[in-house]
């Protein structure tokens, strides 16, 4: 999830998680980084976790407090695309209600602590999403760049035993601008040449994407696109070079016949 105008990344992010993640993409990607396939950045929401319907429920879980009804088809038609603040922002626009940065935060704040509730309670990754990202991590680095909050994925990813596999994670606040501007998938492409202390060609490192938005952020940074058809259908994600179902369908030789 996120949306807004481009910008240049910037360096908000937890320097120890950073260094500990360099030094196990050097052990675990290093053999990785002179194939054709050099890196693989993922986005979280709808990718690797199926978490849309439980934002979408969070979402109106708190909106009701505010006595606002917030249907399934406006959610996924024109606001799926941001982050929190983006999309309490954005539906304040579209209904003429004027809210203070103040009141977004604290609606933001409001629907994470539902979201967080609802986390707690189940798996939430797609099937084959855990061992597509196993497989990648044991041949290239691989990174996240998403719109969701850094504690929810971290949540998420060390409760299915991943934490330690991703050489960077970039998070909704750590740049400037969120998808479709480049700024996160330039953030994550900069960390994971960090990582392999090496230079990587962004046209040999590929993203994976659920929504023309967070594809229009990648192809903005120069990353190949793999489109998921977990959130739209094959035909709206018209910024991708290979659509496949999900995870469960991708291989790294496909992603390796995408770069070549």
């Amino acid at each position: 999830m996120s949306l807004s105008a481009a910008g240049e990344p910037s360096e908000g992010r937890d320097p120890r998680r950073r260094e500990g993640a360099a030094r196990l993409a050097r052990h675990q990607g290093a053999r990785g980084v002179s194939r054709a396939l050099q890196a693989i950045v993922f986005d979280f929401d709808g990718v690797i976790a199926d978490s849309e319907p439980l934002h979408l429920k969070a979402f109106q879980q708190a909106l009701a407090e505010q006595g606002i009804v917030l249907e399934r088809d406006e959610y996924f038609d024109r606001y799926l695309g941001y982050d929190d603040v983006g999309t309490f922002a954005a539906l304040a626009r579209d209904r003429g209600l004027a809210w203070s940065d103040r009141r977004i935060t604290e609606l933001v704040a409001r629907k994470g602590m539902k979201l967080q509730a609802m986390l707690e309670a189940g798996e939430v990754l797609f099937p084959g999403a855990a061992a597509f990202v196993r497989a990648a991590a044991a041949e290239v680095p691989i990174a996240i760049a998403s719109g969701a909050l850094r504690h929810e994925i971290v949540q998420i990813v060390e409760a299915a035993g991943l934490g330690g596999l991703f050489a960077a994670i970039i998070a909704s606040g750590d740049t400037p601008e969120s998808k479709p501007s480049p700024a996160p998938y330039l953030l994550a492409f900069e960390q994971l040449q960090h990582a392999t202390s090496r230079v990587l060609e962004r046209r040999r490192c590929v993203a994976i994407e659920d929504s023309v938005w967070g594809l229009e952020s990648a192809r903005g940074a120069g990353l190949r696109c793999v489109g998921v058809t977990t959130s739209y259908p094959a035909a709206e994600l018209t910024g991708a070079e290979l659509v496949v179902a999900g995870l469960r369908s991708l291989t790294i030789p496909m992603l390796e016949h995408l770069v070549q």
